[in-house]
């Protein structure tokens, strides 16, 4: 079965660990959309754990370059206006933590 590009993108965003809390973009729930355009082109909308985080622009960088890697073509970060909770994180992802 061929993976869809959003698919082929969100497998590749798990390569980007958040280093504070060690888990990826994807597991975190940090990705809240992906709208690709006609042009190979992405436009992910992402938020941060928490609104300063420190490695904020790190991980942003972090996953222009890997989608940019997987699309070929130009990638837009936007940083989203939620606020992240714990709820957000995939299934079982927060078991270490003792949250889930």
């Amino acid at each position: 079965m061929i993976a869809s590009k959003e698919e082929e993108v969100l497998e590749a965003l798990r390569s980007v660990i958040d280093p504070e809390i060690g888990l990826n973009v994807v597991e975190l729930g940090l990705i809240r959309n992906l709208a690709f355009n006609g042009n190979n082109e992405v436009k992910i909308t992402m938020i941060l754990t928490t609104p300063f985080c420190p490695y904020g622009p790190q991980l942003i960088q972090q996953v222009r370059q890997v989608a940019n890697s997987i699309t070929g073509g130009g990638t837009q970060v936007e940083i989203g206006a939620e606020l992240w909770d714990p709820s957000m994180m995939e299934e079982g992802a927060g078991g270490d933590w003792g949250l889930f």
